[in-house]
């Protein structure tokens, strides 16, 4: 999977929209921490997180940060790459394929398969304890 491909899943995020989401069809629109925080439903910290490990870098005006609208955009990326259940290595490899590096496309066909395979695993786990929840719920009913 190229990072065009991977991209496509996310290049408008089905997230929370307010003011920064109309500000950000501008060319050069800035962000504060808040601003993301808000459009995307994450915490502070989570964005003070991102940047220490490197995925998002903010400029400072004083103590405030100023994201870009490539940092909005990162951001996306990180999201749906937590969503999907990859490490931080992985989404880091795909922060660098978004914005074009060559090493960003360490991420292959073969681990989203992976990723893939583990999901259904779980999802089914996930039903028969439901469906053994149900069971155990009818039978104390009754």
């Amino acid at each position: 999977m190229d990072a065009k491909t991977f991209e496509q899943g996310f290049a408008t995020p089905a997230l929370h929209t307010g003011t920064a989401a109309a500000e950000a069809t501008r060319e050069g629109a800035l962000f504060t921490i808040g601003d993301l925080a808000r459009e995307f439903g994450i915490t502070l910290r989570a964005l003070r997180f991102y940047e220490d490990k490197g995925l998002l870098s903010p400029r400072r005006d004083g103590m405030t940060r100023l994201y870009s609208e490539a940092d909005r955009s990162r951001l996306a990326v990180i999201l749906k790459g937590k969503h999907l259940g990859f490490t931080l290595a992985e989404i880091r490899a795909l922060v660098a394929a978004h914005d074009g590096e060559q090493a960003g496309l360490s991420l292959t066909r073969d681990r989203c398969l992976t990723q893939l395979a583990q999901l259904e695993r779980q999802r089914s786990e996930i039903d028969a304890a439901i469906e053994e929840l149900k069971t155990m719920a009818m039978a104390l009913a009754a």
